[in-house]
This record gives C-alpha cells, structure tokens and sequence, in this order.
C-alpha cells in the first residue's frame, strides 16, 4: 500500500492552507464542502469539520485545502491538522465516495486567440495536467482519453495540453467563427462530467514532474543548462500565453548550434516559427556571448 506524505503551502488567502500530498487524491474533480451536511459523500472532509476552526474544505487532485475561522491561527494548528490527513489517508481512509452526489467547483472555459489562426486556446478554470501533452493523430492518444474524443470533432488536426489549458489545431475545411462554441462547450462538459484526461499511467503529480525535469536538467552540460534556464525564465511563459509551449532539444558544442521544439499553437505556425526563431537566436548570442551559432526551431 503507498505511504502517503503531507505538507503544508501557503496560499494568497492568509485564512487557506493547502496540505498536499505526493500522489493524487482524486481525479479530476474538484469538492467544496461548506459544512459537514455538505460533505456526506467524504468521510476525510466530514472528520476535518469535527475541528472548530475549519470554516470550509477543498479537495482537488493531491491537495486538501482549509479556509479556517478566526478563533485560531494557522501556526498553532496547521502540523496538527497536516499530521491528522497524513494518518487518515495512511490508515487507507476514503477521501471521496463517487456514487453520492457531490457539490463541484464549476467548470468555465473560455476560448483565447493565438498568432496561429488555425490555433485556438481553451482556458480552463482549474489544472488538467502537471506535464505537456502533444497530439499529432489519434494514433498518439491510446493514453489520452479526452484528446480521443476531441480527434472525433472532424475538423480537429493536432491537440496539445499543457497546465488549464488545451490547444485545438483545426483543418481548413472549417473556420474558427463556425466552430468555436461547439468546441468550447465540449472540452468545458468533459471536463464537468469528471471523465478522464489522461490515464492514471500518464498521471504525475507537482513534485514528481518536478522531480523528472530536474533529473533531465542534472544530465545537461553546463551551457546547455543555461540555455535551459533562459529560454524557462524569459522564452517560455510568452509563447504558453500564445497557447503554446518550447522546448529545449540539444546543443551542439562543437558547431554551436541550438536546436528547440516548437508545440501546441507554435507549432506549424510560420510566423511564430521565424519571430521564436530570431528572438530566441538574438537573445541567446546576447546573453552568452561567443558561445552561440544559431537557433533551429524545429515544429513538435
């Protein structure tokens, strides 16, 4: 049986404290439970109210989330609680009962423009995946229950997943104008259904994520670490904004070349592809001087 680990975050309400585990809870539902009639489908969330502080409990993924009342505060109690779910959860307690109806977070989507017309963005209100995910065909999705699905929309070329986001790459034999809210509304009513986004076998948490790409980072070079580093702090959350997502590929010491991979709405868009290409290229010989030839963008 897995041994479940909690610790405690912080959150921008100074009354909310996130206890996060290190694998997931649920799946892809999200739970509020103002009180404990509420929480009659979670038994974890009904012994967290027999606490007189707690005002009211998220659980989404691997995190547990407490809003507390004013009578305590949250660095007087919040190990205690931390060490109260460790024990619940590792005594194999259930966190959700499925089959009773449960109050969930509401599930809004909204749809965003890219540079690449074919692309469109669609925003979601909470976290999908910790990992990026791209989709050429159908082919590719036998882990990927919900790219599946979207390939069934005829007009559907590539998709890609990364964090609340999923970017739908559409075939010309459609416009966006004609499209756009049937899409919207089916990603938005996949996801409210609770069906499943990727499998359990794709599934990683915060930290295991995290883990890996530190791992991949540790076994770099050092220039191609601070390649790694500029193109994450300064290259990355643009082009994510843009509904699309870099990665760096290789360096060649001896010819100086850098090579990225373009995803997402990136990804077959020329224009993207030559202003990355430059940006990324006059950057680079910018910030490490005699160390770079040139960029290849190479399309995910």
């Amino acid at each position: 049986m897995a041994t479940y680990n909690i610790s405690v975050e912080g959150t921008s309400n100074p009354a909310i404290k996130k206890f996060q585990a290190d694998q997931f809870l649920v799946n892809h539902n999200s739970y509020e439970f103002k009180n404990i009639d509420e929480a009659a489908n979670s038994p974890l969330a009904q012994q967290l109210f027999y606490l007189p502080f707690v005002k009211t409990v998220y659980i989404a993924q691997n995190f547990v989330a407490i809003e507390k009342y004013n009578i305590v505060e949250w660095i007087d109690v919040q190990q205690e609680v931390a060490n109260q779910v460790e024990d619940y959860l590792n005594d194999n307690g259930l966190v959700i009962i499925e089959d009773v109806a449960a109050k969930k977070i509401p599930v809004t989507v909204y749809a965003e423009s890219t540079p690449n017309p074919s692309t469109i963005k669609f925003v979601a209100n909470k976290k999908l995946v910790t990992t990026s995910f791209e989709f050429k065909s159908i082919d590719d999705t036998a882990n990927a229950p919900m790219a599946k699905a979207l390939f069934h929309l005829p007009y559907v070329k590539e998709v890609f997943f990364d964090e609340n986001y999923i970017s739908v790459q559409k075939y010309d034999v459609a416009e966006w104008d004609e499209v756009v809210t049937e899409t919207r509304e089916f990603i938005r009513d996949y996801i409210q259904d609770g069906k499943e986004i990727v499998t359990a076998a794709q599934l990683k948490t915060p930290q295991q994520a995290e883990a890996i790409a530190e791992e991949k980072f540790e076994s770099l070079d050092d220039i191609s670490k601070e390649i790694v580093n500029i193109i994450e702090e300064y290259v990355k959350p643009a082009v994510a904004s843009d509904g699309g997502n870099i990665m760096f590929k290789g360096y060649d010491p001896k010819t100086q070349n850098v090579s990225v991979i373009l995803q997402g709405a990136c990804s077959g868009c020329p224009s993207s592809t030559f202003t990355l290409k430059n940006g990324i290229e006059n950057m680079l010989k910018q910030m490490l001087p005699g160390k770079i030839n040139m960029v290849e963008a190479i399309n995910g």
